[in-house]
């Protein structure tokens, strides 16, 4: 629907457009071809319109070099810099394309002519002298089409996200994707709040990251600390979680798992010393399986582990998602977001929510690869994981 947006924008900004070619692909592997003039009423109006058809994935019919400016100082751009979206993206440097590493949406291309590398860097990492991509000119973005063909969930989730179609069917196809994807060497990234302990599917959770379908957890201090007072105590919030009981003097449990930990000095020396035998966090060190835990101000503690520099958690869930080729999201709104910025638009994104707004505001905010699904997740990881267990079993 690429070329449907072009005209849609075209029309929207009161340009004019004429076809002069237009050509379309007679096999599902076959790509289409469009040639078009665009007018715009001044110089200036065009050159707002074409910035758009742009970013849309248009490309000029004459190609030009690229154009790059000295950042003046540390965390300072020049002006008219460049700002990337998630879509695989190439500029035009030294007579060829060269494409962008390490790409993000709402970031700046930094290049080094002398050894034809162009990257994408946050502000924060900008140093003075740096040569930060400038305008428009030399760019060319490719907004990844969703295959006619499609493959597991993808094939069977139709649209950006569903409340209407079978959650069984979507956790079996899920599944089929995740040992298809492990098979051939590909890297899982789960993110996940603090929900999937409270409804119940701590355990399950756990049981994905024991059996080898969970590469990276990136998660806040509330679901470790809830994790590991559901390890202790049973509780999530103080609700026993078997049966959804309220217990006395519950409300301070997970201040006691908190101080649990501390008496140890951290979770993987409690977990050494057998203070927590069981739980997400507990299978993530065990493991081996590497995890950020961000923290905010609203955290209780925080734990140890939890990295309480927001620039610095943010970079290093910019390192854990540089490998990922599919991405869990699990009951939470602003790690999912967070995330979706992080992500280069061909990394497949499932994100389970029971409240569709947080599909919504994922898909709103530019990360429209991914698809929805509206479920509980107490009640949607336990399914995941009985349908992985079932495939593995069966010959």
């Amino acid at each position: 629907m690429i070329l449907t947006q072009i005209f849609n924008k075209i029309m929207d900004l009161k340009g004019e457009f004429e076809v002069l070619d237009f050509r379309i692909g007679k096999a599902k592997t076959e790509t289409s071809y469009a040639k078009l003039v665009v007018r715009g009423r001044t110089p200036g109006h065009l050159q707002d319109i074409m910035l758009e058809l742009y970013r849309l994935g248009a490309v000029p019919s004459e190609v030009r070099e690229v154009e790059y400016a000295v950042a003046p100082l540390d965390h300072v751009l020049p002006d008219n810099f460049y700002s990337t979206t998630n879509h695989p993206t190439s500029i035009y440097m030294n007579g060829r394309w060269v494409k962008v590493e390490d790409l993000m949406m709402d970031k700046v291309i930094v290049v080094d002519p002398g050894s034809h590398t162009a990257r994408c860097r946050a502000i924060l990492d900008v140093e003075k002298g740096d040569l930060v991509v400038m305008g428009e000119s030399g760019i060319r973005v490719e907004p990844p089409e969703r295959p006619r063909e499609g493959v597991g969930v993808f094939k069977f989730m139709n649209s950006g996200s569903s409340s209407e179609k079978s959650t069984l069917s979507i956790a079996r196809r899920l599944a089929k994707d995740i040992l298809d994807l492990k098979k051939g060497g590909g890297k899982i990234v789960v993110v996940a709040g603090p929900a999937v302990v409270h409804t119940g599917a701590d355990e399950d959770m756990a049981r994905l990251i024991h059996d080898g379908y969970v590469d990276f957890l990136l998660t806040g201090n509330a679901l470790a600390v809830h994790d590991l007072e559901y390890a202790l105590y049973g509780t999530s919030l103080g609700v026993k979680v078997s049966n959804g009981t309220l217990l006395l003097r519950g409300h301070r449990n997970h201040l006691a798992a908190i101080n649990e930990i501390y008496k140890a000095g951290s979770i993987s020396a409690a977990i050494k010393g057998g203070v927590i035998r069981s739980g997400i966090m507990y299978e993530c060190i065990t493991n081996r399986v590497p995890f950020v835990l961000a923290g905010s101000i609203r955290d209780d503690g925080p734990l140890p582990e939890v990295i309480t520099d927001s620039a610095e958690a943010q970079r290093l869930y910019r390192e854990a998602l540089g490998s990922a080729d599919l991405v869990l999201m699990f009951a939470t709104t602003l790690h999912s977001i967070a995330v979706g910025n992080m992500l280069p638009s061909n990394v497949r994104i499932v994100c389970v929510d029971i409240n569709a707004s947080t599909v919504t505001k994922l898909l709103d905010r530019g990360t429209t690869q991914a698809i929805g699904v509206i479920s509980d997740v107490g009640a949607f990881i336990p399914l995941l994981a009985s349908e992985l267990q079932s495939l593995t079993l069966s010959p």
